[in-house]
């Protein structure tokens, strides 16, 4: 019997000992053992938390605001056969390189001088002009024959289009020529090239003779350029006198 309990207790302290070395250095398995006794749960073992995104991969994270897609021009004006656009076409055009060819497909830009102000030009940024001799109310021209080769008429062809940007789509037209073509209008007033302007942005022919001026988005007169600001101060000859001096072709 003596026996017995001795065997007993030496179970109860190996237990024990066992208990104490599967703990955590620095932990009570008796307070452990007391905390259960009183319905009391242990504490959670803390949570490391998840580590956060850095802020600059976050930001890449991020989606683009939604763009809204560039309208396409409409049909702003129809005469006849030729179709006046709201803007600028959404396909690139390639302008005629000669200014006597005329085209289909007709762009009508602005551009600015410091001198004149805004005018209008061509696809190729070649300056546009009006004639004080023409009139717009019924649209005519007058610059025909010698006139028309210093100063050739822009032409446009059957089918044809024209996209403008910067110039309001409703006063933009067409007239029938003496010799049967159709010459682009602004607010009802031919416009026309200088045969004598070598390359885009040239305004030579501003001026000339007081009659020729570079034409403005509304179908206006630009003011009078200086031949100190690179025009001719409106002693130029016009059409008529000066035409056997122009160019074939200015070849731009």
């Amino acid at each position: 019997m003596k026996r017995s309990r001795i065997t007993v207790a030496a179970l109860a302290l190996t237990s024990a000992l066992s208990l104490a070395a599967c703990a955590q250095p620095g932990t009570d398995p008796t307070r452990v053992g007391f905390a259960a006794a009183e319905g009391k749960t242990p504490a959670a073992p803390a949570v490391p938390p998840e580590p956060t995104t850095p802020p600059e991969l976050a930001g890449e994270e991020t989606p683009d605001p939604a763009t809204e897609p560039i309208p396409e021009p409409t049909v702003a004006k129809t005469q006849k056969w030729v179709k006046i656009f709201s803007g600028a076409s959404d396909r690139d055009i390639t302008p005629p390189r000669s200014i006597r060819s005329g085209s289909r497909n007709v762009e009508l830009n602005t551009a600015e001088n410091p001198v004149i102000g805004t005018y209008v030009t061509d696809g190729a940024g070649r300056t546009l002009y009006r004639f004080d001799e023409d009139s717009n109310k019924p649209p005519k021209a007058t610059c025909n024959g010698a006139c028309a080769k210093a100063w050739p008429p822009l032409l446009i062809k059957s089918p044809g289009k024209i996209f403008p940007k910067g110039i309001d789509p409703k006063i933009l037209g067409y007239v029938e020529r003496a010799d049967g073509h159709c010459q682009v209008t602004i607010n009802g007033w031919p416009v026309y090239y200088f045969a004598k302007d070598g390359k885009p942005g040239d305004i030579l022919g501003q001026g000339v003779a007081g009659t020729w001026f570079a034409v403005d988005p509304k179908g206006g007169k630009t003011g009078d350029l200086p031949e100190s600001a690179g025009g001719t101060g409106g002693t130029a000859d016009n059409g008529d006198a000066g035409a056997d001096d122009a160019p074939a072709d200015p070849g731009y």
